[in-house]
């Protein structure tokens, strides 16, 4: 059992989950002293000591009954309840089944045109499978790895890929095409003479079975995915590292989906760091906990006093282009800051092409990945019509109350309005409302001004600028903003 807990930990790990050594020990202490006996106090040990945060505990439901098993129903023997007669029967419906079986080269006449003829292995199969049922045999070690290898599964690393991996399973092992089969085998039995009230509890039981293998299937597919991306997470996370260094503009779809699971991780460290960085005080309202543990080498004679120190969370305020150019860079800072809410006092977001629009009813309402799926499509990018101009006067005409003494105001773009005006008027008395401005922008700094970028006229107004043209800089230029006030 403890080296399954440490398989479940290394599981929950390459899904994203941060797990420390201590917690880890303290997983181990927990079980030893609820037991393993009790599915749910064992269940809740493990999740007590495991899972620290909300957006973990989907993750924790869908690994542990890979890992110790599901309160699924077992199969069951169905010919034991069969009195001789009609066991005898049963054998005959069989034989002539699978002379059906072997003369039509499919489970039903006319199949054929539609879905094609099963190969020999197909029949093979299908046929096991149904005396599976029927015997209530789970399928054995080696005729699931066959399945799996031929479905594709030894490349499968993201649980995403578990309901189709599961399907293509199914189907290998002849269970699309096993209704058809149990059909003719009750017409069968009819015709021999078996009771209907025998035939039905017969075909309800392969039922039930049918649905209990389907279960184990499942439960397979997700253990053999969640044991590959343990293996592949070294590789994984090697990769992710190369991508953070790689422009935005360069990443297909497929390596974006991988710097959004890093997301998670990278989130996890900066709300760390945030906590970290938090200055102590030499005065003010004591801090019994700190001086507690700071004085634990003295014996716990408090020797040393820690203070307080009052921590005030930005309030911030982003202003985004979402043209065509800048959309990575809003998806991913949106999303790190939504999931960094706990470090931030208030978050307003606006998002602009020719005007500006609120998008912080999205992030209020859906998980971030879903609010900004829904504000990209429903402003969508037209042809050279950025306005930023035009986007700052409505943000001082109907939202000028969003800006205060302590906002930082973010802006996220290029600069480049299509020449129209910068309405730098605007932009001063932003600067004099705020704590401060801070601009985030993914072009380097030789192509400020260049061609329709108004960049270097907003260059006064900005206290910082932070070019954010991929992921290591953007993480950056974020934990700058959690640190600064």
């Amino acid at each position: 059992m403890d080296q399954r807990i440490i398989d479940f930990i290394a599981g929950l790990r390459a899904a994203g989950v941060r797990i420390s050594v201590a917690e880890s020990e303290d997983a181990f202490k927990a079980t030893r002293c609820m037991g393993i006996v009790d599915r749910n106090d064992f269940q809740d040990s493990l999740r007590t000591t495991l899972v620290k945060e909300a957006t973990d505990q989907p993750i924790f439901d869908q690994l542990f009954p890979l890992y110790f098993g599901s309160d699924g129903p077992p199969m069951l023997n169905l010919t034991e309840d069969l009195s001789p007669e009609e066991k005898n029967m049963l054998q005959q419906a069989l034989r002539a089944l699978l002379e059906q079986v072997r003369q039509a080269g499919q489970p039903q006449p006319g199949q054929q045109s539609r879905q094609g003829q099963p190969s020999s292995q197909q029949l093979n199969n299908l046929w096991q499978l149904l005396q599976a049922l029927l015997q209530g045999q789970k399928p054995d070690q080696q005729t699931l790895e066959q399945a799996g290898q031929q479905a594709g599964l030894q490349y499968a690393d993201r649980p995403s890929q578990q309901q189709w991996l599961q399907q293509r399973m199914m189907r290998q092992l002849g269970m699309q095409l096993l209704e058809q089969l149990m059909e003719q085998l009750a017409e069968l039995l009819q015709q021999l003479g078996m009771s209907q009230e025998a035939i039905d509890e017969l075909m309800e039981g392969m039922e039930a079975n049918r649905e209990a293998l389907a279960e184990q299937i499942g439960q397979y597919v997700g253990q053999s995915i969640s044991r590959q991306q343990v293996e592949n997470q070294p590789d994984r996370q090697e990769q992710a590292s190369d991508l953070m260094q790689r422009p935005f503009k360069n990443l297909n779809e497929a390596e974006a989906d991988l710097l959004r699971e890093q997301l998670r991780r990278l989130v996890t460290q900066l709300r760390s760091r945030a906590a970290l960085r938090r200055k102590k005080a030499k005065s003010g309202t004591l801090d019994v906990k700190k001086t507690i543990r700071a004085n634990l080498r003295y014996g716990g004679v408090p020797m040393e006093l820690q203070f307080k120190h009052r921590h005030l969370k930005p309030k911030l305020l982003l202003i985004c282009d979402v043209s065509t150019s800048m959309r990575a860079v809003v998806e991913f800072l949106l999303r790190m800051i939504y999931e960094l809410q706990d470090q931030v006092a208030q978050a307003h977001s606006f998002a602009f092409i020719d005007d500006l629009e609120g998008i912080s009813a999205e992030f209020a309402e859906y998980p971030p990945d879903v609010a900004i799926e829904v504000v990209l499509t429903r402003l969508r990018p037209g042809y050279y019509n950025t306005d930023l101009g035009n986007s700052l006067n409505t943000l001082m005409l109907r939202h000028a109350d969003t800006i205060d003494h302590r906002t930082t105001v973010i802006f996220v773009g290029d600069a480049r309005n299509n020449y129209n005006n910068p309405r730098l008027d605007l932009m001063e008395q932003i600067k004099r409302r705020c704590r401060r401005v801070i601009w985030l922008n993914p072009e380097p700094p030789r192509q400020w001004g260049t061609g329709d970028s108004d960049m270097l006229e907003y260059l006064p107004y900005a206290h910082a600028i932070h070019r954010v043209s991929n992921l290591a800089e953007l993480t950056v230029a974020v934990d700058k903003l959690l640190t600064a006030h």
